[in-house]
């Protein structure tokens, strides 16, 4: 059973990867971007779910579920904001608030009373709890507005999707250094890899922030050369 679902785990992790890099090389809206996007949130979702039914059988210490359910949280918050194109909330974010302010609370307290650890310390457990206390928070905010204009709308399907791609490239390019070749093992390489989905979050973000001047700039800049082209000397 275990073996099995560490398959599925692996099949599924490699699946997300490859799925996350045709959702960000293709053109945002297109069918390939929705068909990729779509399978890749199914993909994120069986790695999430796996990886809470794994999580406690791992040697030589059992690890915490909630990393996998947090992956879930992530991916389903913004496949729903994706989908709903009107901009309105409801309960599903309020279901969503609660799992994350309640996700936030349990990391935190379990890393203060050492329940909850990695190799390099608590240092990460309260990084992973506070992101979460955070995310629970803007999902309560956008509970009591009733609405998100397009532009958060989108934002908050980028930054959270992007975030779960993380997961899953640092999870392989990092976590899983052991099975690589000896010769690329701790290569900055792997560190790029691996960070590669927050660049990505950043340059769509800075985008959206400035698309309105880039906008005005391509729309000024082809009438400023036909006056210099058609300047008599």
């Amino acid at each position: 059973m275990i073996k099995s679902l560490l398959a599925v785990h692996i099949a599924a992790g490699i699946a997300a990867i490859l799925l996350g890099v045709v959702a960000v090389a293709v053109r945002k809206g297109g069918r390939a971007h929705l068909a990729a996007g779509i399978w890749f949130a199914v993909a994120m979702i069986v790695l999430g779910v796996t990886a809470s039914l794994l999580e406690p059988f791992r040697t030589p210490r059992p690890g915490s579920p909630i990393t996998g359910l947090f992956v879930c949280y992530f991916v389903a918050t913004s496949w729903v904001a994706a989908r709903r194109r009107d901009g309105t909330t409801g309960k599903f974010e309020m279901l969503a608030s609660a799992v994350a302010l309640g996700t936030g609370v349990l990391m935190i307290w379990a890393g203060l009373t050492g329940r909850s650890t990695t190799p390099v310390g608590s240092g990460p457990v309260f990084v992973a709890g506070g992101l979460s206390l955070v995310a629970g928070l803007l999902d309560l905010r956008v509970v009591l507005r009733g609405r998100l204009t397009a532009g958060e709308r989108i934002r908050r399907h980028l930054w959270r999707m992007c975030f779960a791609f993380f997961i899953a490239t640092g999870s392989f390019f990092l976590g899983q250094q052991k099975v690589m070749p000896a010769a690329v093992r701790g290569s900055p390489i792997l560190f790029v890899l691996a960070f590669a989905p927050f660049a990505v979050m950043l340059f769509w973000l800075a985008r959206l922030r400035f698309a309105k001047m880039i906008a005005r700039l391509k729309f000024r800049l082809p009438s400023a050369q036909l006056a210099a082209a058609t300047r008599t000397p």
